[in-house]
């Protein structure tokens, strides 16, 4: 997205050298909860998966390990997916 590969992709290693965005993939940026300002890789995500959204696990949320943060498009076809909550 915007060639800025200063950003964090979900589920990169913490000790990846380079923890940014791939030339050739499609990503989708986190905004709000705790995932807030990281991209998520959906490169060949098919529509209506990408409809859906994603439960992202994630131990800093409210339900600590194990929990998932849940993120969904703004619109459809956003590059912009929001924090809906989360769940256990």
């Amino acid at each position: 997205m915007n060639g800025q590969t200063w950003r964090r992709v979900y589920g990169a290693d913490h000790d990846d050298p380079d923890p940014g965005p791939r030339p050739g993939h499609d990503y989708r940026e986190l905004v709000g909860g705790p995932l807030d300002g990281l991209l998520l890789d959906v490169t060949g995500w098919p529509g209506p998966r990408l409809a859906e959204g994603a439960a992202l696990a994630t131990e800093i949320g409210s339900h600590g390990p194990g929990g998932h943060a849940r993120y969904g498009p703004r619109a459809a076809g956003a590059l912009l997916w929001d924090w809906q909550g989360d769940t256990p």
